[in-house]
């Protein structure tokens, strides 16, 4: 079941819910995933101690959230920043660029990412409904783009669907190049979020502490914010 237009356009606000309600799962396990891994390792492996292991296991998030904030890049260096945050699909151009040779949704592929990397930080049952809920609530997003994609692009859409898959990463490009250059300006400070729960996330790793972990994330997300009220200022100015 493709998602309703009011989900679409509030697509951001339905995944920041996803993931306050997984957080709210400790009621039954207060300990983290990452640190019931890590003790399961330990016991494994007993030549590293659990703390050891809890850094082991938290770095490895973090380059999880890296491997988020570098696909979204990618991806939006193509797509661009306003057709990121578009409440409606837009339809008026088929891209074959970037990322999008390699997989059809990179940025909901790095949203799932993103959801293995923070997820180890909530309780098991959060990390396992962060992992469906996403899961489910990205395919219902892509169901309906893919619909109003395939209303208007036709066959060509249909053929890059066939070579193309959906939210797998393929090593190998399927497509040829569309010729599209990226805009890593736009990429990166439109992703500037994500980079900031990635560095935040490796600082938090190495010295389990929150507090320069939020300072770190919060110096982060100022540029991402001045760079989203430029360009929301420029395509005022272009609409006036």
């Amino acid at each position: 079941m493709k998602a309703t237009l009011f989900e679409f356009r509030n697509r951001r606000w339905f995944i920041i819910a996803i993931f306050l309600a997984a957080f709210q799962l400790d009621w039954r396990d207060r300990e983290p995933s990452g640190m019931a891994v890590a003790r399961r390792l330990a016991h494994h492996f007993p030549k590293g101690s659990v703390v050891t292991w809890t850094h082991a296991v938290f770095i490895f998030a973090a380059v999880i959230l890296v491997v988020s904030a570098a696909l979204r890049s990618w991806g939006t260096a193509y797509l661009q920043t306003a057709v990121m945050q578009s409440r409606t699909v837009v339809t008026d151009r088929l891209l074959a660029d970037g990322p999008f040779r390699h997989v059809r949704n990179p940025l909901y592929l790095g949203n799932m990412f993103m959801a293995v990397g923070i997820g180890l930080a909530a309780s098991p049952a959060g990390f396992v409904f962060l992992f469906v809920a996403m899961l489910l609530f990205h395919h219902r997003l892509i169901l309906r783009e893919e619909a109003e994609l395939s209303a208007t692009q036709g066959e060509n859409y249909r053929a890059y669907c066939a070579r193309v898959p959906r939210l797998w990463f393929s090593i190998f490009p399927r497509v040829p190049s569309a010729g599209n250059k990226a805009h890593w300006l736009n990429g990166i400070f439109g992703e500037v979020f994500h980079w900031a729960i990635a560095v935040g996330a490796f600082i938090f790793a190495f010295g389990f502490n929150m507090r320069v972990y939020w300072g770190v994330f919060l110096l982060g997300v100022l540029p991402g914010i001045w760079f989203r009220f430029r360009e929301a200022n420029k395509r005022a100015q272009q609409q006036s």
